[in-house]
C-alpha cells in the first residue's frame, strides 16, 4: 500500500514544477505587453502636449518677428536717429515706444545708433531704463546692423529678465542709421504647465535650459559645453553663468518626449517619471497573475481530479467511500474558486468600462489640442494687420499736422484694405469650424485668377518666377463663391511660390483652363521639388506640413477641400511627368444668363 501511495506522489511533485515553470513563462510575455500598451498611451498623450505647447510657443514668438521693421518705417523713430541731441525728438520717440509697448504687450522696445547706444527706449520713466547703456555686444544688434535679421534669447544686463529679442535695421534712403530691437518676455510660458507629474524642459542651441516648470534646473547645462560655445557664452552673456552647472538628472527615473525647433535652435521635451509607467503595470501584473494562477490551479485541480479516478480503480470499498468524500471537498473548492473567478471577470469588466471612458476624453483632450493650435493661427493672421494698422494711423496723424492730405488719404485706403482683410480672416475661419454650407454665385474665372496673381506678385518677382498662361479670352463663368475662389486660389499659387523658393533657376508656374462634360478645369503646374508619396496621402488633412520654416500649420490645404466639397467641386493632386506638383481643380461650369448670389462675405 505505501508503495503505491509512493508511485503517485512522485508525479505529483514533477507536475507542480512544470505549472510553476509554465506560468513564469507566460508572466513574461504579458508583463512586455502589458507596459507596451501603457507606454504608448503616455507617448501619445505626451506628444499631444508638447505639440500644443510649441505651437503656443511659436505664436508668441511669431507675433512680434515683423513689429521691429514696421516701427523702423515710423517718421519719429528714424528722426530720433538722425539728430539723436534733440531732446525734444528723443523724448517724442520714448513715449512712441511706450504706447507701443503697452499696445503689443511686449516686455521692451528700445531704439540704438549704429555703435549700439541705446537713445529711446519703453521703460525710459522707469528706475532700470535702457536709455544710455551700450549693447553693441548683442547678437541681436551685430546680425540686424549687417543688414539682416537679429534673433536672440538670452538673461537681459539691466533688468535680469529672460526674453527673446528681435532686432531690425532702420533705413533711411538705403542705408542703415539705426537698429530697433523688440524683448519678448517668455516667463509666463513656464506658468501655463501647471503642476503635473510631467516636466517642461526647454532647452536653446548650447544644450543649457533657458524654460523650465522646475525652478531648480533653470540656466543648468544637459551637456558639456564646447570650447567655441563657451566663448560665446562668455561674449554674448546670454545665462546668469559662463560656465552653467550640470543638470544632475538620472536618464533610468525619465521617460523623455523630445521636439526640435529648427528655425531657433531649440529642443523642447517633457520629462515623464517613469513611476507612470511602473505603477499601473505592477497594478496589471498583479490581476494578470492572479488570473494566471487561478487557471494554472484549476488546471492542476483538474489533473488531481483524473489521478483520484485512477486511484479509485484499484481501492477497494472503504477507499472508494473515502475517495468521494475527498471529491466533494474539492468540488466545494471549486465552487468557492469559481465564483471568485465570476468576481474578478465582473471587476475586469467594470475596468473595461472606465478605459472606454477615459479613451472618450482622451479623444475630447485631442479636440481641444486642435483648438489650441487653430487658436495659434488665428492670433499669428490678425496681430500682423492691427499691427500694421497702428502704424499707419500713426503715420496719419503726423501727417495730417503737416498738411500732407494726399498721403493721409493713402493710408487711410490702406487701413481700409487691412480691416477687410481681418474682417474675411474671421469671417472665413468661422465658416471653417461651423462646416457652413453657404450658396453659390455666379463667377468669372478670369478676373479670380488675375487678382491672385496681383496679391502675389510681388514675391513672384522676388523670387523670379515665370507664369505662362493658357486660358481663353472668353470669360468662363463657374459656379463658386467670389471670396471662397480667391481664397482658394491664393492658397494654391502660394504654395507653388513655396515650393519654388527652395530651388534653382530657372522657375516656373503653368496656369492652364479646358471645358469638359460641364465642368471647367483649372490645371496649376509648377517645376518645384513635386509632392512626396506621404504628401499626396495626406495633403488635405488638417496640420500637415512640409513647410521647412516652421511657419505653417498645414490648414491651407485642408480648407480648400472643404470649400471645394462644398461647392461639389474637386481638388486633385499629382505629380507631373516631367517633374514638380500638379493640382487641378474642377469647378461646375454655368451659362452666363444664369444668377446667382450669395451672403457669403456678409456679416451677421
Amino acid at each position: 500500500m505505501w508503495k503505491g501511495r509512493s508511485a503517485f506522489a512522485r508525479p505529483r511533485w514533477r507536475n507542480l514544477l512544470w505549472l510553476a515553470f509554465l506560468f513564469l513563462v507566460l508572466l513574461w510575455p504579458i508583463q512586455r505587453l502589458v507596459e507596451g500598451y501603457y507606454l504608448e498611451d503616455l507617448n501619445r498623450r505626451n506628444g499631444q502636449t508638447l505639440d500644443l505647447f510649441v505651437a503656443n510657443l511659436l505664436g508668441v514668438l511669431q507675433r512680434y518677428e515683423v513689429l521691429p521693421q514696421i516701427l523702423g518705417r515710423l517718421p519719429d523713430v528714424q528722426q530720433a536717429l538722425l539728430t539723436p541731441t534733440d531732446e525734444d525728438v528723443l523724448q517724442t520717440s520714448n513715449e512712441i515706444l511706450q504706447r507701443i509697448q503697452q499696445q503689443t504687450g511686449a516686455d521692451v522696445i528700445y531704439l540704438m545708433d549704429t555703435q549700439g547706444l541705446t537713445l529711446a527706449a519703453s521703460n525710459w520713466a522707469q528706475e532700470r531704463s535702457f536709455v544710455g547703456n551700450n549693447f553693441a555686444f548683442r547678437p541681436y544688434f551685430q546680425g540686424a546692423l549687417t543688414g539682416g535679421v537679429g534673433e536672440f534669447f538670452g538673461l537681459g544686463n539691466i533688468s535680469s529678465k529672460r526674453g527673446y529679442y528681435f532686432g531690425s535695421g532702420v533705413y533711411v534712403d538705403g542705408e542703415i542709421i539705426g537698429v530697433i530691437v523688440v524683448k519678448v518676455d517668455l516667463d509666463f510660458t513656464e506658468t501655463l504647465w501647471g503642476k503635473t507629474p510631467e516636466q517642461l524642459l526647454v532647452t536653446d542651441k548650447n544644450g543649457v535650459v533657458i524654460l523650465t516648470s522646475n525652478a531648480d534646473w533653470r540656466f543648468t547645462a544637459t551637456r558639456e559645453l564646447t570650447t567655441q560655445e563657451q566663448r560665446s557664452v562668455t561674449e554674448h552673456q546670454p545665462y546668469t553663468s559662463v560656465k552653467p552647472v550640470p543638470i544632475g538628472l538620472k536618464q533610468q527615473d525619465w521617460l523623455t518626449f523630445d521636439k526640435n525647433l529648427e528655425t531657433i535652435g531649440w529642443q523642447v521635451s517633457i520629462l515623464a517619471p517613469r513611476r507612470l509607467i511602473n505603477q499601473p503595470v505592477n497594478t496589471a501584473m498583479a490581476v494578470a497573475a492572479a488570473s494566471l494562477l487561478a487557471i494554472l490551479l484549476t488546471l492542476g485541480l483538474l489533473m488531481q481530479r483524473r489521478r483520484h479516478y485512477l486511484e479509485r480503480i484499484t481501492m477497494d470499498a472503504h477507499a472508494k467511500r473515502v475517495l468521494e468524500e475527498n471529491v466533494r471537498t474539492r468540488t466545494q473548492d471549486l465552487q468557492t474558486l469559481n465564483s471568485r473567478l465570476k468576481q474578478e471577470v465582473l471587476e475586469r469588466e467594470s475596468a473595461q468600462q472606465e478605459l472606454v471612458r477615459a479613451q472618450d476624453e482622451l479623444v475630447q483632450a485631442g479636440k481641444l489640442s486642435a483648438l489650441g493650435i487653430m487658436s495659434a493661427s488665428i492670433s499669428h493672421e490678425l496681430n500682423q494687420p492691427l499691427a500694421a494698422i497702428r502704424s499707419y494711423t500713426d503715420n496719419a496723424k503726423i501727417l495730417l499736422e503737416k498738411e500732407r492730405i494726399a498721403d493721409v488719404h493713402k493710408n487711410l485706403e490702406l487701413i481700409a484694405e487691412l480691416t477687410e482683410r481681418m474682417a474675411s480672416i474671421i469671417s472665413h475661419l468661422r465658416a471653417f469650424a461651423r462646416r457652413d454650407r453657404l450658396a453659390s454665385e455666379h463667377v468669372a474665372l478670369q478676373p479670380a485668377i488675375d487678382d491672385t496673381l496681383a496679391l502675389n506678385v510681388k514675391r513672384q518677382r522676388n523670387l523670379q518666377v515665370e507664369i505662362v498662361r493658357d486660358i481663353p479670352d472668353a470669360t468662363l463663368w463657374v459656379e463658386a463663391g467670389e471670396t471662397r475662389l480667391r481664397q482658394v486660389l491664393n492658397n494654391l499659387i502660394s504654395n507653388a511660390l513655396d515650393a519654388l523658393s527652395e530651388k534653382g533657376f530657372p522657375r516656373k508656374i503653368w496656369l492652364s483652363t479646358q471645358v469638359q462634360d460641364g465642368w471647367v478645369i483649372l490645371t496649376i503646374r509648377d517645376n518645384g521639388p513635386g509632392f512626396t508619396v506621404e504628401a499626396l496621402e495626406q495633403a488635405c488633412e488638417p496640420f500637415y506640413t512640409t513647410k521647412t520654416t516652421a511657419r505653417g500649420l498645414g490648414l491651407g490645404l485642408a480648407i480648400c477641400a472643404t470649400l471645394i466639397q462644398a461647392l461639389k467641386g474637386r481638388l486633385v493632386f499629382a505629380n507631373h511627368p516631367e517633374g514638380g506638383a500638379e493640382i487641378t481643380l474642377h469647378l461646375r461650369q454655368i451659362s452666363s444668363t444664369v444668377n446667382l448670389s450669395s451672403n457669403e462675405d456678409r456679416f451677421i
